[in-house]
């Protein structure tokens, strides 16, 4: 699985609309610059509370540019090292819950399609259940939220077919 997601964002390449290119790129990152932003999640505008959103001060801020969820990460060159490391740890807890789902349902020496399909269910739901509160609360585009699914399935077959196949006395 960990090679096969790999390869999916590596090599076949539908992901490379998933963001969009900022119009006169250089000068909007050079802008922020003097405010020194450590990394973090950020929304612009923000409120302290639901009474201060339906302020007028508040409401003007929302009709002006931008409107933006921020992610600022740590200067300096990009490396995987530490996303691969935490994606393959992601990927283990989703199998060890897939486990633990199917090992409460299903015995020892359980047909292949029944242990396919409680694992497979339950990695899928790991994989691409939570895809969509980007697009729900962080306004992401439909379609990047569309795509990711198909990594999702892709992702819960592999691992409901290992786990169809080194299933104990299978």
């Amino acid at each position: 699985m960990f090679v096969v997601s790999s390869i999916i964002h590596m090599f076949l390449g539908y992901h490379r609309s998933d963001f969009a290119e900022v119009p006169r790129e250089g000068e909007v990152q050079a802008a922020p610059r003097p405010f020194a932003i450590p990394p973090g999640e950020y929304v612009l505008p923000r409120a302290d509370c639901q009474k201060d959103m339906q302020t007028p001060e508040f409401q003007e801020k929302l009709n002006q540019r931008p409107v933006a969820f921020l992610t600022v990460i740590l200067n300096g060159p990009f490396t995987m090292g530490g996303s691969l490391v935490a994606w393959f740890v992601y990927s283990v807890v989703v199998a060890v819950f897939a486990a633990y789902v199917a090992g409460q349902a299903l015995a020892p020496g359980a047909d292949y399609v029944k242990v396919f399909q409680f694992t497979g269910v339950t990695a899928l739901g790991g994989y691409v259940l939570a895809l969509w509160q980007g697009t729900i609360w962080m306004k992401r585009k439909l379609s990047t939220t569309l795509r990711s699914p198909l990594d999702g399935l892709v992702y819960a077959l592999l691992t409901a077919g290992f786990f169809g196949w080194l299933w104990p006395g299978a």
